[in-house]
């Protein structure tokens, strides 16, 4: 498991997913800090290791990142973490458009395509 502050080049991501799922690569993001952690079986796993060093519970989401897969694809928003009814988030998915486009800005900037 790592922590991303600064740049994941693609052939690191790939080497993540092959030595795991094979063409996945687990990750959670932290919106407020923008900052994502990757590499691991479960997205609670991430999601421990970034409380752990400072994140909020409401700033973490779960996704899936596609290393060979070009374009919106590349990032797919599902994981049970992002269930939170209580915040207004009522799938496995980021409901809220403005949410996902943050998401998809965090993870431009820290995985280098």
């Amino acid at each position: 498991m790592r922590i991303i502050k600064e740049i994941l080049h693609p052939d690191e991501l790939k080497a993540m997913a092959g030595a795991t799922f094979g063409n996945l690569v687990k990750a959670v993001v932290d919106a407020d800090k923008a900052i994502i952690a990757v590499d691991a079986e479960l997205h609670s796993d991430l999601e421990a290791l970034l409380l752990e060093n400072g994140s909020k519970q409401k700033s973490l989401w779960g996704i899936n990142l596609y290393p060979e897969i070009q374009g919106n694809n590349f990032i797919e928003f599902d994981s049970m973490i992002n269930m939170r009814p209580s915040l207004g988030n009522r799938s496995r998915g980021v409901d809220d458009e403005g949410m996902r486009n943050k998401i998809v800005e965090i993870v431009a900037k820290r995985i280098k395509r």
